[in-house]
């Protein structure tokens, strides 16, 4: 997943860290409802945007795994 704040972008693996489970609710939906956190579907884990440190549930003190990225051409690519 990718999400872009102004001029910073946030690329995370889209798995939860307590069951491993996707965490959006729907196909790219990952955002709780004022924006301000990633949300896992599951269990409704709140994650900071910026570092995907887990604020609160059942994975709190674990964060997300980071995925490299490059920006081209406006783009957002996946890197090794």
């Amino acid at each position: 997943m990718a999400i872009r704040r102004g001029d910073d972008v946030y690329v995370y693996v889209n798995s939860c860290p307590h069951l491993g489970t996707p965490l959006d609710f729907t196909p790219g939906r990952f955002l709780s409802l004022d924006k301000t956190h990633i949300v896992c579907a599951t269990h409704g884990a709140l994650f900071r945007i910026g570092d995907g440190y887990c604020v609160s549930g059942p994975c709190a003190g674990k964060s997300l795994q980071t995925a490299p990225f490059k920006i081209h051409d406006g783009f957002i690519l996946l890197s090794d």
